[in-house]
């Protein structure tokens, strides 16, 4: 049944869902979602008449859920996946093995990665993408990120990354890539300046985000703080992701990581940080007390060997738990239903089958707990009238799920490989029938094998 709308026809309804979930704890079978402009304009059930549309995709035994949010990435690392020289080492080893290699960012390598890494975020139902570029061999790095999100139409919050501890005194990353505590603070304003948007429905919001504990100065930590609280905008950096992060904090600042970060300003709801696989309950419980939010990488943090974060204990004490898909070289893919599907696996694999998430979880976690975690809990990850319109409609080959009646939400992560049939970001449809609709897609490719190659042989 189909009703005449006195404003005319919307833009798109998306019908007959298997099951639509709109949001955590609201589920309809059989449902439906019209789309006008950039917005959910209505959603319902069986029973409700679905308004004419200008376009209609049928989603007839299919799981419809709202866009996924990504929390943490390092888009230009797909310029050197599954690197040989590195892919066995500590987390140490490997980033000193691939800083050389990043050393020969420019502003062409960074758009063509942020443009096919966009790309498969897109495939694997991701809506909302966050990205951490911290190595500045080259000015406006962040501006070539944006103009990438910007020809796709993807829903971008880029942060400003930073290191200021280079070799020379004492740190990781050669110098050509770390920069001065006033170059840092000065670019970050710029970029706040330029690009950032705060009202409802934003396509573009900045974050401030030093690398780590042990790769700028306390100095850049404050400052950052106290400029994010300034201006207004978020932060992130990585956070307890290893023991000798540990070892660093005790030796350099004579405590652990979370204590630093409270040292430094961080301690807030404005923060969320990235991988915290070694806090204890008492940490926990004020990172919680602060309200600051978790970008949970469970398949990076396995690859590199560290074990994983405590998600479970850290949803029960409150913390806003996201999902992060990490670099594109340390994890070696964009999928954040492959992310999704980690995280059930290994929750269940660490906590028992009656401890361990279930796939809601898992799916909450990758809608709402992350759009907490980027400050927008209500707007993204949900489907109401009114949100932006960020859906996706899942597909998986019908042999994989064969048998999975009882229950899509469950099948979706134990079954598959899910994928993307279609994807929605803002109103437009950007992977129709399982595939890109990105027509620069073919030349961006070649450009991407092409820089990729060059910047990986030159240090062979």
């Amino acid at each position: 049944m189909t009703h005449t709308d006195p404003a005319g026809p919307v833009d798109l309804v998306v019908r007959d869902a298997g099951l639509l979930v709109a949001e955590t704890g609201r589920e309809i079978p059989g449902g439906w979602v019209a789309v006008r402009g950039p917005t959910v304009s209505a959603l319902g059930g069986p029973g409700d008449p679905v308004p004419e549309a200008v376009r209609v995709i049928s989603a007839a035994g299919r799981l419809v859920t709202p866009g996924l949010v990504n929390t943490h990435h390092h888009i230009y690392q797909n310029l050197t996946r599954s690197f040989a020289p590195v892919v066995n080492g500590t987390l140490f080893a490997w980033l000193t093995g691939l800083y050389p290699v990043w050393a020969q960012l420019d502003e062409e390598a960074v758009e063509v990665s942020t443009y096919i890494g966009l790309a498969e975020l897109l495939l694997g139902g991701c809506t909302t993408t966050t990205d951490h570029l911290y190595v500045h061999p080259r000015p406006r790095l962040v501006d070539a990120q944006i103009r990438a999100a910007r020809d796709i139409g993807f829903r971008f919050h880029p942060t400003r990354g930073s290191m200021t501890r280079g070799q020379k005194d004492g740190g990781l990353p050669p110098d050509s890539v770390v920069q001065t505590h006033d170059a840092v603070l000065e670019d970050s304003e710029r970029l706040v300046a330029a690009y950032h948007d705060a009202s409802p429905g934003a396509m573009l919001r900045i974050a401030l985000a030093p690398c780590s504990p042990f790769s700028v100065t306390e100095e850049v930590m404050r400052d950052t703080a106290a400029m994010a609280e300034r201006l207004d905008v978020r932060l992130h950096t990585h956070l307890a992701e290893d023991h000798d992060e540990d070892a660093y904090c005790l030796e350099m600042y004579g405590c652990r990581p979370v204590e630093y970060f409270e040292r430094v300003g961080w301690g807030t709801d404005r923060s969320w940080v990235a991988h915290c696989i070694f806090p204890n309950d008492e940490e926990m419980a004020r990172l919680a007390a602060w309200g600051t939010g978790v970008a949970h990488c469970p398949s990076s943090n396995m690859l590199i060997g560290h074990g994983t974060a405590p998600v479970t204990r850290m949803r029960e004490l409150g913390l806003p738990v996201g999902l992060g898909c990490d670099g594109s070289a340390s994890t070696d893919h964009a999928s954040m239903w492959l992310e999704a599907r980690t995280a059930l696996a290994l929750s269940r694999y660490r906590n028992g089958p009656g401890a361990g998430l279930t796939a809601r979880d898992v799916l909450d976690i990758a809608t709402r707990g992350s759009a907490r975690c980027l400050g927008r809990d209500g707007e993204l990850g949900v489907l109401r009238t009114g949100s932006p319109a960020d859906l996706v409609v899942w597909h998986a080959d019908d042999v994989a799920m064969a048998g999975a009646h009882s229950d899509l939400v469950e099948a979706w992560l134990r079954c598959g490989p899910a994928r993307a049939g279609t994807t929605v970001v803002n109103g437009r449809v950007l992977v129709d029938g399982g595939e890109l609709t990105l027509g620069a897609l073919p030349e961006m490719l070649a450009a991407h094998r092409r820089i990729s190659l060059a910047m990986q042989r030159s240090v062979s």
